[in-house]
C-alpha cells in the first residue's frame, strides 16, 4: 500500500486533479462556473446568476443552483485523484437568488470510508446569505483524473 501524501503534496495533487477535470468539464465552461479553490475534501466554486438562468418567477432557477452545488461536490470528492461519481444527492432551497447575484458553493467532506463519502455544500450569495444547502453521497469507481506517477 502506498504511503499517504503529505498535506502539501495532497494540496498540489488536489489542484492538479481540479485542473485536469476543468479541462474536460464542458458544463462548467458553459455556465461560467469558476473553480476558485480545491484542497483535499474541499472545493469552492463561483458563478454569476445571468438572465438566462432565471425561472418564470424571475429568480434563480433551481437547476442552475443545483449544478453549481453539484460541481463543488464533484471537485471536492475527486480531489484525492480517485474517481468518484454521485450516488445520490439532495438540495434544500432556502431563499431565492436574484439576477446578478454571485453565488459561491463550498463543499466539505464530512465522512469518507471504503468506496463512499458524504459531502455537504453551502451555496451563498455575495452578501453571505445562504441560498441553498446540498448533501451528496459519492461512490468511488475505477480510474483517476491525473495519471499515476505524474504528480
Amino acid at each position: 500500500m502506498p504511503a499517504h501524501p503529505s498535506q502539501a503534496d495532497a494540496l498540489v495533487l488536489a489542484r492538479k486533479v481540479a485542473s485536469a477535470m476543468e479541462k474536460q468539464d464542458a458544463a462548467v465552461r458553459h455556465m461560467g462556473i469558476r473553480i476558485e479553490d480545491v484542497a483535499p475534501g474541499l472545493a469552492r466554486v463561483r458563478m454569476e446568476l445571468k438572465p438566462e438562468m432565471l425561472n418564470s418567477h424571475g429568480t434563480g432557477h433551481g437547476g442552475f443552483i443545483f449544478a453549481l452545488a453539484d460541481t463543488a461536490f464533484a471537485y471536492s470528492c475527486n480531489a484525492g485523484n480517485e474517481a468518484n461519481v454521485a450516488a445520490g444527492c439532495s438540495i434544500e432551497y432556502l431563499v431565492p437568488a436574484a439576477c446578478g447575484d454571485v453565488l459561491t458553493a463550498v463543499a466539505k467532506e464530512r465522512h469518507r470510508s471504503g468506496r463512499t463519502g458524504i459531502y455537504d455544500v453551502t451555496v451563498s450569495n455575495q452578501r453571505n446569505e445562504i441560498i441553498a444547502v446540498f448533501r451528496g453521497k459519492s461512490h468511488r469507481i475505477k480510474g483517476t483524473s491525473v495519471p499515476e506517477g505524474s504528480f
